[in-house]
C-alpha cells in the first residue's frame, strides 16, 4: 500500500517571543525514534494529562500510532528544534477524526521545559485550520477537571467548557469551526426579514 504523500506545504517556521526559531511541521513516518524521545522527555503528569492514564513509557504500539497517520482523518504537528544534524520535537498537537465524519477530537503536549514559549499556540492554530479546511465542523477534547491551565488556554483559543453528564474528573472542551457570518451578511438577512442586525460591540 502507498503511503499517503506528506503534506510539505504545512511546513512553517516560526520565531518565538525569546527570538528562537522553531519549525511547525506535520509529523512524519521516521519521527518514530524523535516520537519516543520527546514523550521519555516528558514528565508522567504531563503524559497522563494528554493521555488520561499515567504512560510510565511509550510502547512500541504507541509510538507507531502516534506516527502512523494519513493526514486526513489523522492529523498531527510537531514543534522541532535542531539538534546536531537532527532535529528535536519539543511539542505535539494532532486530531483524530469521529466516527460521525464531521468532529474531530485532539490533543496537545508540550515538553516541560518548552511551556510558556508560545509552542502551544503554535502548534494549535497549525492544528485548527488544517482542521477547519479538511471540513470539521467541531473539534473536541477532554480535559480534567483539575487542569485549569488547559481549561483556561482552550477558552483563550475560543473552545467552550462543557460539563459531562455523569463526570466528576473530566470536562469536554468544544470548537466550533464552522465559518461565521459576517456582520454585513447579517445585517442584509435581517434587513430581507423586515428586522435589523443585532447590535455588536463598536456599531
Amino acid at each position: 500500500m502507498t503511503p499517503p504523500a506528506y503534506p510539505q506545504h504545512l511546513v512553517r517556521e516560526r520565531r518565538l517571543f525569546d527570538g528562537r526559531t522553531v519549525t511547525i511541521r506535520p509529523i512524519r513516518h521516521d519521527d518514530c525514534d524523535r516520537v519516543r524521545e520527546f514523550l521519555n522527555a516528558s514528565s508522567e503528569e504531563a503524559r497522563y494529562k494528554r493521555f488520561q492514564k499515567w504512560v510510565h513509557a511509550p510502547s512500541n504500539s504507541l509510538v507507531h500510532f502516534l506516527t502512523d497517520i494519513d493526514y486526513d482523518r489523522h492529523l498531527a504537528f510537531v514543534c522541532t528544534v535542531p539538534r546536531a544534524a537532527d532535529e528535536e520535537i519539543v511539542g505535539e498537537a494532532r486530531y483524530i477524526a469521529n466516527a460521525d465524519g464531521v468532529s474531530c477530537e485532539f490533543g496537545v503536549m508540550i515538553e516541560d521545559a518548552w511551556r510558556k514559549t508560545g509552542i502551544a499556540g503554535l502548534l494549535m492554530d497549525a492544528l485548527i485550520h488544517a482542521a477547519r479546511e479538511r471540513g470539521f465542523a467541531t473539534m473536541e477534547g477532554l480535559v480534567l477537571r483539575s487542569n485549569l491551565k488547559m481549561q483556561r488556554f482552550a477558552q483563550a483559543l475560543g473552545f467552550e467548557v462543557v460539563p459531562i453528564e455523569g463526570e466528576r474528573s473530566t470536562l469536554c472542551i468544544v470548537l466550533d469551526l464552522r465559518p461565521k457570518p459576517s456582520r454585513v451578511a447579517v445585517a442584509a438577512d435581517a434587513a430581507l426579514l423586515g428586522g435589523r442586525a443585532p447590535d455588536t460591540p463598536g456599531s
